[in-house]
């Protein structure tokens, strides 16, 4: 018989409608990927609504939400083409298990993604990034056992890579603030160091880090024998601290990948859909993945949907008999939902034609010389670095002080959602978003920072 503890107060006096929100939410809620003392001192924001590249709060306030959300928000809030896409889904179906059943959505959807992507043949959906990044884990290790390449069981990574918060993405993450509480639970990950990282395009690393590379390649040796998987952050590495590396790297690595037979990963959750100034940014190094998991962007962050693209070759290992026991049984409960599939066609359908990646031109830089503004004024940034319609700077501050969080509060009060990674400050607007919004932007970031630092 199950018990509970009696000190726990009543429903009645829980649920209190005289109470703030912020003393309701502190009593009950656990939020995300926070510190939950720091709402003690600074309450969370009590959003009313949102609009485009706003968010509105209940007393009236507005503000930029600068990282699009956590990334997701490409065609910023409450857009009415994706809107009106859900509402008439809503008339038909809002989910149904995908497993022994189709419709026109999901098959509309699968085929406009394939498009972008030549060389891949099959989409699987998932729910979120981290899901679709073991998905594809799960594929490659299959496919290896498949293959009787039961000895190929090992991962390569990326030194501070960051895949998502599952005990298998957390295993090839190199983030100890996320993974350190949970290490006996994760297996060993070879991460890949000497990272030929770059401030911009210009950087001639960019083109050639042959010299780095042989460094690189030295230390892949050992490794090939039991690697079954490469996994990376194509171009731009983002929890890690908005870090860029090379395009050259990146296409030595997939070419020593091929030539020694290791599956390549490609996590394109924050990266994809324009981000980079690419639809997906394997093509700046004009790679060709076994495995693209994408995610965020996939639905403009409307509803939660993820999905793994790969080739034939994968999928035809996988096909045969089902007493063969040949099966890929992952199985997730909103695989291929209809209301998401729905809205990530009409997301499609808006960048082809309002030319949403071709506009990360244009914001680059903008983005980029603004930064560049706020490093001259204020001179407390440093190591500008910009992709696409993606901006970053580290403010200068003893790795020790939470400078980052200073300027975060700061931000908010003058009108901007920044929630820095660390120290690091960035930008990760929607990508239709105005000169005008960035305007307001730079002049916030600025004094947000002077008021922090002074």
């Amino acid at each position: 018989m199950l018990t509970f503890a009696t000190s726990q107060p009543s429903n009645k006096k829980r649920f209190t409608s005289m109470e703030s929100l912020h003393t309701r939410d502190h009593r009950v809620l656990w939020h995300p990927c926070s510190q939950m003392k720091d709402y003690e001192q600074f309450k969370p924001l009590e959003v009313l609504r949102a609009s485009g590249p706003y968010i509105y709060l209940k007393d009236g306030t507005k503000i930029i939400d600068a990282i699009s959300s956590w990334w997701c928000k490409t065609l910023g809030h409450q857009h009415s083409r994706l809107k009106k896409a859900l509402s008439q889904q809503l008339e038909l179906f809002e989910h149904v298990i995908l497993a022994n059943t189709s419709n026109e959505l999901i098959v509309t959807l699968s085929e406009k993604l394939l498009s972008k992507v030549p060389h891949c043949h099959k989409v699987f959906y998932a729910s979120d990034g981290s899901s679709a990044l073991e998905i594809a884990m799960k594929m490659s290790l299959h496919a290896r056992t498949l293959l009787g390449e039961s000895h190929k069981n090992k991962f390569i990574a990326l030194q501070n890579a960051y895949h998502g918060e599952t005990l298998a993405t957390m295993s090839v993450s190199d983030l100890g603030i996320y993974r350190g509480a949970y290490e006996s639970l994760l297996f060993d990950t070879h991460f890949i160091q000497h990272i030929p990282y770059v401030n911009s395009t210009d950087d001639p690393l960019w083109e050639n880090c042959e010299n780095v590379w042989k460094i690189i390649e030295k230390s892949l040796e050992p490794l090939v024998e039991n690697a079954t998987a490469i996994v990376f952050e194509p171009i731009l590495q983002a929890a890690g601290g908005m870090l860029i590396y090379s395009k050259d790297f990146l296409k030595r690595l997939c070419d020593f990948a091929k030539k020694h037979r290791i599956h390549i990963i490609a996590d394109e959750v924050m990266t994809g859909f324009g981000r980079t100034g690419k639809m997906f940014a394997v093509e700046h190094a004009n790679i060709a993945p076994d495995f693209i998991c994408v995610a965020k962007g996939l639905t403009a962050g409307f509803l939660p949907m993820s999905a793994v693209m790969t080739h034939d070759q994968i999928y035809h290992l996988f096909y045969d008999d089902y007493a063969k026991g040949r099966s890929f049984l992952h199985s997730h409960t909103h695989s291929g939902n209809a209301l998401a599939a729905s809205v990530a066609i009409e997301v499609l359908n808006i960048f082809a034609e309002e030319k949403i990646v071709e506009n990360t031109q244009y914001l680059h830089v903008m983005m980029r010389d603004a930064f560049r503004d706020i490093e001259h004024s204020t001179q407390k940034i440093k190591n500008v670095r910009s992709i696409g319609a993606m901006v970053a700077a580290d403010l200068c501050c003893d790795s020790s002080i939470r400078m980052g969080y200073q300027v975060y509060l700061e931000a908010v009060k003058l009108g901007a959602l920044l929630r820095p990674v660390g120290n690091t400050i960035y930008w990760v607007p929607p990508l239709n978003v105005t000169e005008d919004v960035i305007e307001d932007l730079r002049n916030i970031t600025e004094k947000a920072i002077g008021k922090a630092f002074y």
